[in-house]
């Protein structure tokens, strides 16, 4: 008989890094500097991603290891709560990935038009980029073409180069911005716990991703010891890289500066390596941008087309054309991406909404290992991953993304009530569509 192959400690490190540094670090670091009131706020948000994280990824990893069913999400959310929540919280999750890929595109198409710094770029021409980024991939996924293991290896070794040249900037001190020149807070009348919470929205954004460790529960060897090492070791890996990165935005661009800067990046290399240097990180940047747009307009549509053949979408979101491609969820999910890029335009506001609805996500998900713990009590003891510091660690991850959630709704409460209309809206879906479901088959 064949043994499955299993991920020993440092593939499964390896992937929790890979999951969660994507693009963000060389933009939200200037949205987080510029909702908090001081550098202490700044870093205490960015120390404490790092650790909400940890908790979140160690929770669903030990969800992984006790229902380990492929489906990810939409399978543990119906198993724990109902179908109807499984459909509304997985649409939305397909939304706010939507969301995610236009504020990515959004950043890329920032740091391209410095290429061509003498044009007046508005907000309406960077969404025009990123549409057009968007729609180039979506005509190549028609086609069929698939991005290779080799192109995804180059692209995490420029994102790594990327992050360790930003890093290697900390050693020219000459290049330092001037501190105490820095200005009063942009809003003092706003407390510290205040600041703290509209910080952590750029911040979680740019943690995001370990929660695909829920795929990954059951595919590591000697997982009672693998799975903690490997997560606190990859989530340490990147605290590090990413507290280093905000201290070099901190030392050469200075804080009050960072504010009013969205390329951040781009003025620290800008600095060292003049303008030419900074025009090739910035071209490098916009073709890693690329890949992720790619990456999640093949990914994404896989989820449409699981949860119609579930049955619970439409069955046309299953249907292929002869290149094998699913035109129909490729077509709803890229024209999704450019409704939310056009009604936004810019990565604030998309970052709020997705967080936003990333909240929902979060904390229903993790919420289910209670029920779990409960329902698989017979898998103790039987070499599977359990978390110590239970119910501590999910119950501060999940404390954790409300009060992103709650300081959401109090700066932008627009933002809260649509994702609260959009989370109803496709419940009623859910209910009509079973409803006329049943009445066809009377």
């Amino acid at each position: 008989m064949l043994h499955k192959q299993k991920l020993n400690l440092f593939s499964f490190t390896m992937i929790v890094v890979g999951l969660v540094i994507g693009m963000g670090i060389f933009r939200t670091a200037a949205t987080s500097a510029r909702d908090a009131i001081d550098p202490s706020v700044y870093f205490t948000a960015w120390v404490l991603g790092g650790f909400v994280a940890l908790c979140g990824a160690l929770t669903y990893a030990e969800i992984g290891s006790r229902y380990p069913v492929t489906g990810g999400y939409y399978k543990v959310f119906s198993y724990a709560y109902h179908p109807s929540i499984a459909f509304a919280i997985n649409c939305i999750i397909l939304i706010s990935n939507a969301a995610s890929l236009s504020g990515v595109a959004l950043i890329g198409s920032g740091y391209v038009t410095k290429l061509f710094a003498g044009y007046p770029w508005t907000d309406i021409h960077k969404a025009l980029i990123s549409c057009t980024a968007i729609f180039l991939f979506y005509v190549i996924n028609l086609k069929g073409l698939r991005i290779s293991a080799r192109a995804q290896n180059i692209l995490m070794l420029i994102k790594i180069s990327m992050i360790v040249i930003l890093i290697a900037a900390l050693f020219f001190p000459q290049y330092y911005a001037d501190q105490s020149m820095a200005d009063p807070a942009v809003n003092p009348s706003m407390s510290w716990i205040q600041s703290l919470g509209i910080s952590l929205i750029a911040v979680s954004f740019t943690y995001g991703g370990y929660q695909q460790t829920i795929n990954f529960g059951n595919e590591v060897n000697r997982p009672a010891q693998n799975i903690p090492k490997g997560i606190f070791i990859g989530i340490t890996i990147i605290i590090v890289l990413y507290l280093l990165v905000n201290l070099s935005y901190y030392k050469l661009v200075g804080f009050q500066n960072m504010k009013g800067e969205r390329e951040v990046a781009y003025v620290v290399i800008n600095k060292i390596f003049g303008k030419g240097g900074a025009d090739v990180f910035s071209f490098f940047l916009f073709f890693g941008v690329l890949a992720y747009v790619n990456a999640l307009l093949l990914s994404n549509p896989r989820v449409m087309y699981a949860m119609s053949t579930e049955g619970v979408m439409p069955k046309a979101f299953s249907r292929q054309n002869h290149n094998e491609v699913l035109t129909v969820s490729l077509t709803v999910f890229a024209a999704l991406c450019i409704i939310i890029l056009f009604f936004a335009q810019t990565f604030e506001k998309i970052l709020n909404f997705t967080i936003f609805l990333d909240c929902f996500g979060m904390v229903a998900s993790s919420a289910t290992i209670f029920i779990l713990r409960k329902r698989t009590k017979h898998l103790d003891n039987t070499g599977i991953y359990k978390m110590k510091l239970f119910p501590l660690m999910p119950l501060i991850f999940i404390a954790a993304y409300m009060f992103v959630g709650v300081s959401i709704a109090i700066q932008t409460p627009e933002t809260a009530l649509t994702g609260v209309a959009v989370l109803a809206g496709f419940m009623l879906f859910y209910f009509g569509s079973k409803f006329l479901q049943r009445t066809s088959k009377a």
